[in-house]
């Protein structure tokens, strides 16, 4: 699918940038297929839905699953060297609350996701927010562990069906669970009791499995007494002792440990500055020209593959935007022709952002002179103060710089009236800020309800829509993105919804000099 170039891509992952923009693109390519898609369904997907149906059955019934508002689970753990080396404990509360603590001698399991980030203890007990698999695997298995695999539909989650296995001996049925991220979780069923019996995954390289048995009933829930999880080499053998269903959980369970928490400093004044850099680094980003590269994927209902691209671009910075020209298609070069189309296309572009430019000072001028003071129409940093509360603050160190990093939730007394108030308070995630510069180095942020714009008549973002943003400080002068994730959900015109994850990488920054524009634009007028 083709788009002229820069035209959606104004991307700077900072505070203020990912809601308009990074979406709107994204919106605009759906757009343009959606209409396109085949019927949905098929035959591996309903395999799959029965085998979940059976299973619900059997553990309990769909109305007593959803019932479930917290869960706790405590127990021994024994290893292959002893039998009774240590405890385990594992909580849950809706909507999308896990804890799991395993001590079994020297061994140590620690992992939390408590709704905006994902976090865990090393074995020398050093807490750390995590990143890329690890947080998106813990996301999903906290959503797993919560929804229990009830309403699929409703709950974002995409089945498809493997085939026949054997688990431990003992016929099974195997199933791919897909969450609205892209996370893949391996889920097997006992054929005759249609209880899961199995899950696997792989984490960084790392195959991670749980096996379950001995089920019992608790407050008319089936749930599994006995528990191997095997992370890599290490093996532990569980025996849940005590079982509870919807007991008192606090919240406080999820949260970063508190005696890794810093004072949170003052929000606004710290937002305020963040602002104040980001502009003048919109300034000095014209002194750069780079590389991106964009791989996007849409996938069918059945998680089946519809349309695969990688596009490479380059760009430049103009007034703020990325001005940026496709030069490869799936890792060929354009024709002659096509590049000149491209260059045409940037070139318009450029005098498109001069001309929005010119008309902005006008206006801003204009209203100097009458004394009124016009609003900048950007998703501001301002909005993310009062529309989302921020909580968990501690300091870390990323990517060798020490940082500053908090979770961000709607503020549920925030009453919204512009639509970029209405988005921003669905958001909830995590915020890295380089403690030395004050700008964000990291932001991780997701859905934490649908978006509708129009009602949902024109576009639902569904819950569970999430995407990342890093940059990096460059030649100690200057913040530039060197990478994108988005995984959307997203119904349009009231259509069957698709899936889409798009991964951007950025590279080969190089300072920008006029004699470079012959290939991606032309110069700046002087």
């Amino acid at each position: 699918m083709h788009r002229a170039a820069g035209g959606t891509r104004n991307i700077r992952p900072c505070l203020r940038v990912p809601i308009r923009e990074a979406m709107h693109r994204r919106i605009q390519l759906i757009l343009a297929g959606v209409l396109l898609l085949g019927p949905a369904g098929s035959a591996s997907a309903q395999d799959a839905r029965k085998i979940v149906e059976q299973y619900v059955k059997a553990a309990g019934g769909s109305k007593a699953l959803s019932g479930i508002r917290a869960l706790a689970l405590e127990g021994t753990v024994g290893t292959t060297e002893q039998t009774n080396a240590g405890s385990f404990t594992l909580e849950t509360k809706s909507p999308n609350r896990y804890y799991l603590e395993l001590i079994a001698g020297p061994k140590r399991l620690l992992e939390a996701y408590n709704g905006k980030s994902a976090w865990g203890e090393s074995e020398a007990g050093h807490p750390r927010t995590l990143l890329g698999s690890e947080a998106a695997e813990l996301e999903a298995t906290a959503q797993i562990a919560n929804t229990r695999l009830v309403d699929l539909k409703r709950n974002k989650l995409a089945v498809s069906y493997v085939g026949a296995a054997t688990v431990l001996g003992k016929a099974a049925e195997q199933i791919e669970v897909v969450t609205a991220s892209g996370v893949k979780r391996q889920m097997f069923f006992d054929s005759r009791s249609h209880l899961i019996v199995q899950e696997s995954s792989v984490v960084a390289g790392q195959k991670n499995e749980v096996f379950y048995g001995d089920y019992r009933a608790v407050s008319g829930i089936q749930i599994s007494h006995s528990i191997e999880l095997r992370r890599g080499a290490d093996s532990f053998r569980i025996e849940i002792r005590s079982a509870a269903v919807n007991g008192p959980v606090s919240e406080r369970v999820f949260d970063f440990p508190r005696k890794s928490q810093a004072q949170l400093p003052d929000l606004k004044a710290l937002f305020e500055e963040i602002d104040k850099n980001q502009k003048a680094i919109d300034k000095i980003q014209e002194n750069y020209a780079g590389t991106r590269t964009e791989e996007e994927t849409e996938y069918e209902s059945d998680d089946k593959v519809k349309k695969h691209e990688l596009m490479e671009y380059t760009f430049f910075y103009l007034e703020g935007h990325e001005i940026s020209t496709l030069v490869k298609k799936d890792g060929k070069p354009l024709s002659e022709a096509e590049q000149k189309k491209e260059n045409e296309r940037a070139q318009k572009r450029v005098q498109e952002v001069q001309a929005e430019a010119a008309k902005k000072k006008a206006k801003e001028e204009k209203g100097k002179e009458e004394g009124k003071t016009e609003k900048d129409d950007d998703v501001g940093i301002e909005i993310f103060l009062r529309a989302c509360q921020f909580v968990n603050p501690r300091r870390e160190r990323f990517r060798g710089q020490d940082v500053l990093v908090f979770d961000f939730e709607g503020n549920p007394d925030f009453k919204p009236h512009k639509l970029a108030d209405k988005i921003v308070q669905k958001l909830a995630g995590v915020v890295w800020i380089d403690e030395k510069t004050h700008d964000v180095a990291r932001l991780e942020a997701y859905f934490a309800s649908d978006a509708k714009i129009a009602g949902g008549m024109l576009v639902n973002l569904q819950r569970g829509s999430g995407f990342v943003f890093e940059q990096a400080f460059l030649n100690n002068e200057v913040w530039l993105p060197t990478y994108e994730e988005a995984h959307l959900g997203v119904r349009v015109l009231l259509v069957k919804g698709i899936r889409v994850t798009a991964v951007t990488r950025y590279s080969d920054y190089k300072r920008f000099h006029v004699e470079s524009l012959s290939q991606i634009a032309p110069p700046k007028p002087q």
